[in-house]
């Protein structure tokens, strides 16, 4: 089931994705005690991250039962600039009381067929401790890039079919770069997505994902389609201004 949600401006944008993220945190921990979360990164979810860890949003969170994981990573050490370790720690882990252990990063300065390999390891175990054979989050985070790409699932790329591992490393042609992700099946096998987009700049990817023709390959946020879960696109006026809405 996916449900889009419109709002003028991102500010209206990102406090209701906050608002979403403490009721799923308070829902997952009065239900098995723990709440896991996938983040993203990306410059959307950095006022997330801020509203998060402030005064408004913090008290609503039991921190020291939440269980923080990533979507995506790029391939960098966790004190570099584009980590999304880095960004994720600055403006959300360091400011709450979260405790280290809980905290399970893509380790992006290894070798990258390595750190895959290792995260998808950590997934297994961790939700095989709780007998679940997929990795369940409670919520997982995702934005949209203008190429309609999510996660680190950029158009064209070898990681879209991977169907046997959770986490894989992915060559990203146009960047020249590797990435981590998560792969489709661990995507989906979320209790809830949330993906966010915001500004004009989205507005082409996100019409191409809701009302184009069925390509996940041009279009990998098509691949969006939780199992048992259920799918929330939260975006702005600008972003939805093609989508007919």
């Amino acid at each position: 089931m996916a449900d889009l949600r419109i709002f003028p401006d991102p500010d209206s944008l990102i406090h209701a994705a906050a608002g979403q993220v403490a009721a799923a945190a308070q829902a997952a921990i009065r239900a098995h005690g723990r709440f896991t979360i996938a983040l993203s990164g990306g410059s959307t979810p950095r006022p997330l991250y801020e509203l998060l860890s402030g005064p408004a949003f913090a008290p609503r969170i039991d921190w020291p039962n939440v269980h923080v994981f990533w979507g995506d990573e790029r391939c960098v050490p966790p004190d570099h600039p584009d980590s999304n370790y880095r960004m994720a720690h600055e403006t959300l882990l360091s400011r709450v009381p979260l405790p280290e252990a809980h905290i399970h990063r893509l380790r992006g300065e290894l070798d990258p067929e390595q750190a895959a390999a290792e995260y998808d390891a950590l997934l297994r175990e961790f939700f095989a401790a709780y007998g679940e054979g997929a990795p369940r989050f409670d919520l997982l985070l995702l934005g949209l890039g203008d190429d309609a790409h999510t996660a680190s699932l950029f158009p064209g790329t070898a990681a879209l079919h991977v169907t046997d591992h959770w986490a894989a490393a992915n060559y990203v042609e146009k960047l020249g770069a590797w990435r981590l992700t998560l792969t489709p099946p661990a995507l989906n096998a979320a209790a809830e997505i949330l993906v966010l987009a915001s500004g004009a700049s989205k507005a082409g990817a996100l019409h191409a994902v809701l009302n184009g023709p069925a390509d996940p390959d041009r279009y990998p946020a098509q691949l969006l389609k939780p199992e048992r879960g259920r799918l929330w696109w939260l975006v702005d006026r600008a972003a939805a201004r093609l989508s007919g809405e």
